[in-house]
């Protein structure tokens, strides 16, 4: 498939589908989609009478034009009100488009630019394309018959645009990557198949990779105990992941991007019952997943900043050589934790890793992960969890994530709630009390940084959609790949 920023105007383009979009409350029809109207006998005031077409957001409707004119089908696409109108709105436009012409060969997309800079309409609409037509066939020995047949899709009104079509494209092959590792199951993407991604990835975008198998993981610094701690149960050796992109001059900045990277997490001795969804816990290294995405999108961007990117890979098992609950376990920097669950592994993998990043000296960490279900509990399923220690980097976040369209909520890193985490024989437990869970979750994390800038984004409910939701198809989303290249790259 070929999207194009063409030269081609409304009137003049020929093809399969043409999508237009009309804000609501403005179906009265002017300028050239009047013209367009008269060209095509009246069809589209026609099409808006007998469908009562509000041209409320997200909707959209179709109707045959006929073979003997240019284009053979119209699709009229709701963008909101306009003073509603952001970004996203032309996003979840091109989404809900693209869709509806997967069985078409050609396809003509005019949307009004409005406010918002054209480069990044175009790219926001091409990334759209990509993620809504993007199906994983993969593992059905006979795929169902809904490839898309699109061939070309035209974005009209957007000349001059093709640098900011290629860069969203790029962005969302990151995002497909990251969607396709969170969907695999846990005996085709465990630990070692992680490890050998990012070592392809390494090879194919020229990034510096290191691979720290256990003998490496113990004598780093006082050893990483908080995670080998969780991966001893596995028959599956554990995989610490260090990939590195640098630009070809000097760095203005040094950054670390962190995923937890628990390929499936039975939960160990606290097992995951059934109903407690242990069949879906493949998608527990969501957040290293969206690292190695935001790798390879990063990594073809070429923006001038340094960055790490560290999965601390591992299965969360059973066996007589598993952790206890009451097991003491000893990290890196020398603090001890006090397992009182071992279900809470994921902040004893990523304690390892916070203190990994920052002996880089980097000037701002990011970690995410699946972290918490009080996450989900406190925000939904669409919103992701913002923890920061640095008021700034806690801004540059949800700046990135406005431009992406995806959704982040700052909670506070309330320091009164770490008494809940404070153990008699260690220097913390894992886990505390059940009200206020994230935050402690966030609490036990930073015990893991000293001076660095430092976010947490606990990503437990977006990673994952039960249903078609704007670019999101049903399953692994890629959240929040387009937040993390944003960040960098601006």
């Amino acid at each position: 498939m070929q999207i194009k920023a063409t030269t081609t105007s409304l009137l003049d383009w020929t093809g399969d589908l043409l999508a237009v979009g009309i804000f609501e409350g403005e179906t009265e029809l002017a300028g050239d989609l009047a013209k367009l109207d008269d060209k095509l006998a009246g069809i589209v005031k026609e099409l808006i009478a007998e469908e009562e077409f509000e041209g409320k957001a997200g909707s959209t409707i179709t109707s045959r034009v006929g073979n003997k004119n240019p284009v053979r089908k119209i699709a009229l696409v709701g963008l909101g009100k306009l003073e509603d109108l952001k970004l996203d709105s032309w996003r979840s436009a091109a989404a809900a488009i693209a869709r509806l012409a997967a069985k078409e060969k050609s396809l003509g997309i005019s949307l009004p630019v409005g406010s918002e800079a054209a480069d990044k309409i175009a790219q926001a609409m091409a990334e759209a394309i990509v993620l809504a037509l993007h199906q994983d066939n993969r593992f059905k020995s006979e795929p169902e018959d809904k490839q898309t047949k699109l061939e070309t899709v035209d974005l009209i009104g957007l000349n001059g645009q093709d640098g900011a079509v290629a860069k969203g494209e790029t962005i969302a092959s990151g995002v497909i990557l990251a969607r396709e590792l969170v969907n695999a199951p846990a005996n085709a993407i465990d630990p070692v198949a992680m490890a050998e991604t990012a070592q392809k990835l390494a090879e194919e975008c020229g990034l510096a990779i290191e691979i720290l198998e256990r003998d490496a993981c113990e004598q780093f610094e006082q050893g990483m105990g908080a995670y080998l701690g969780v991966a001893q149960a596995s028959d599956l050796p554990p995989k610490f992941i260090h990939l590195t992109y640098k630009p070809d001059g000097t760095p203005k900045k040094k950054l670390a991007i962190v995923g937890k990277s628990v390929t499936f997490d039975s939960g160990g001795l606290n097992l995951k019952v059934s109903g407690s969804g242990i069949e879906t816990m493949k998608m527990d290294m969501g957040g290293g997943a969206a690292t190695l995405g935001a790798a390879k999108a990063i990594a073809q961007l070429k923006p001038d900043v340094e960055v790490h990117f560290i999965c601390a890979a591992a299965e969360n098992m059973i066996s007589g050589h598993a952790m206890h609950p009451g097991d003491i376990l000893k990290a890196s920097n020398g603090k001890t934790i006090e397992v009182n669950n071992t279900d809470a592994e994921g902040r004893l993998t990523l304690a390892d890793a916070l203190v990994f990043a920052e002996k880089l000296e980097v000037d701002a960490i990011v970690d995410l992960a699946t972290l918490t279900g009080a996450c989900i509990v406190a925000l939904g399923n669409n919103i992701a969890g913002l923890w920061s220690t640095d008021d700034s980097l806690a801004e540059q976040i949800k700046t990135a994530a406005e431009s992406a369209g995806e959704k982040f909520w700052q909670l506070p890193m309330e320091e009164k709630y770490f008494e809940g985490l404070k153990s008699q024989i260690a220097d913390m437990k894992n886990t505390g009390p059940r009200a206020g869970g994230s935050i402690t979750a966030a609490l036990f994390l930073k015990q893991f940084i000293k001076d660095t800038p430092w976010a947490h984004l606990d990503i437990a409910g977006p990673v994952w959609s039960d249903k078609p939701d704007g670019i999101d198809n049903k399953g692994a989303t890629g959240f929040p790949v387009r937040t993390l290249v944003n960040w960098v790259t601006s």
